[in-house]
């Protein structure tokens, strides 16, 4: 029977992140006046008569008119009470319904007829983020220990790094984008694994493992976006891109599938060091065929996770489609597939990483006989 032993450096922890999240909440529901844009607070709330709107589609909706007083909470006119109308449905595709408590940041403010009015511009919701991000890192130093400190330093370098590679990517208007973030993906999964494994044959085998199966597989796709001259493929999908998109989703690709293909080499090398531990006299072949068995039980449901990630992000403008007559092929090539050659290529990576990683750990690990 496993017990759960509860320490007093774990309590000093539980204290201390406490603590540290009562501070940063009642940092983020006072600091207003670190924002330039302005802020202000629902006190009193009128909603007009819901009116019936109808499209060619036979789509029904509702929509509101909200008569919002609000008081500014930042900027010259702090302290004073503005009019604000807000217009929402039931659907709320690209509105919302406020009520009293909420924060608005808001646009337009000018002075009008005596009083200020302004335009709704969006939610203050940095509360909710805080205290979210204060949840995840206390459950993972709890839980976790020095290893979940580690990861929580991994996830930081990454979004640094992440962050240096949008912005050369922007200095040099998307001329090196794919080379950028090729760079970024080695940088990454070094990072990653350095500091979650350490400078171990564990963090090898899996960094050449990954490394080998997500370059195969983003090999394999460019071959054949190349051989079939990208049929099929519409990259005119892909919203909001001020760039050449075919390196650009192609990069998406590599980033996506880098996840993956590391999670699923960071199992089957733990499987192997273990195995390794309980026989330390355990030979090459054994290892390779167990890594092998390993990577059979847990590579089909990992593709199904990302064809599931990327179907889900299509999920709501495909409903728009549908709902508005489109057909159902129209609906898949303009939402769907971009995200399914993802997966097919992904799902690659995924299934090439498995041989890749039983050689890596059974060279690293296992004795020859």
């Amino acid at each position: 029977m496993v017990t759960f032993k509860w320490s007093r450096q774990k309590t000093y922890l539980l204290i201390g992140m406490a603590i540290c999240g009562i501070l940063a909440m009642i940092f983020v529901t006072h600091n207003q006046r670190l924002y330039r844009q302005p802020i202000a607070r629902v006190v009193r709330v009128t909603n007009g008569k819901a009116q019936r709107t109808e499209d060619e589609f036979k789509n029904v909706d509702h929509q509101t008119e909200q008569q919002i007083t609000a008081v500014l909470m930042n900027g010259k006119y702090r302290g004073s009470k503005v009019t604000i109308k807000n217009t929402f449905s039931d659907s709320q595709p690209m509105d919302q319904q406020y009520h009293i408590g909420d924060q608005l940041f808001l646009s337009q403010l000018v002075k009008h007829g005596g009083g200020l009015i302004a335009n709704p511009a969006g939610q203050k919701r940095d509360t909710v983020v805080v205290f979210l991000s204060w949840l995840v890192i206390t459950i993972l130093l709890l839980t976790m220990g020095r290893a979940g400190t580690f990861a929580l330093i991994s996830v930081v370098f990454d979004i640094i790094l992440f962050m240096i590679a949008l912005a050369l990517d922007l200095h040099n208007q998307g001329n090196h984008a794919l080379l950028i973030f090729s760079i970024l993906a080695l940088i990454f999964t070094a990072v990653s694994l350095l500091l979650v494994l350490g400078p171990t044959k564990k963090m090898l085998a899996t960094f050449g493992s990954t490394i080998v199966g997500t370059t195969i597989a983003i090999l394999v796709g460019v071959l054949v976006l190349s051989l079939t001259n990208n049929r099929g493929v519409y990259y005119e999908s892909m919203q909001y891109v001020t760039q050449v998109p075919r390196p650009l989703f192609i990069a998406e690709i590599l980033l996506g599938s880098l996840g993956a293909v590391m999670d699923e080499s960071s199992d089957i090398v733990a499987t192997l060091f273990e195995l390794k531990r309980i026989d330390p006299n355990v030979s090459r072949m054994q290892l390779f065929m167990s890594g092998k068995s390993v990577g059979k039980s847990i590579m089909g449901p990992l593709v199904n996770v990302l064809f599931l990630i990327f179907m889900a992000d299509t999920f709501t403008n495909s409903l728009l489609y549908l709902k508005n007559g489109n057909s159902w092929g129209y609906t898949f090539n303009m939402n769907m597939s971009l995200g399914m050659v993802q997966s097919l290529i992904s799902g690659i990576g995924i299934v090439l990483a498995v041989p890749a990683v039983s050689v890596f750990g059974s060279l690293l690990l296992g004795k020859r006989k």
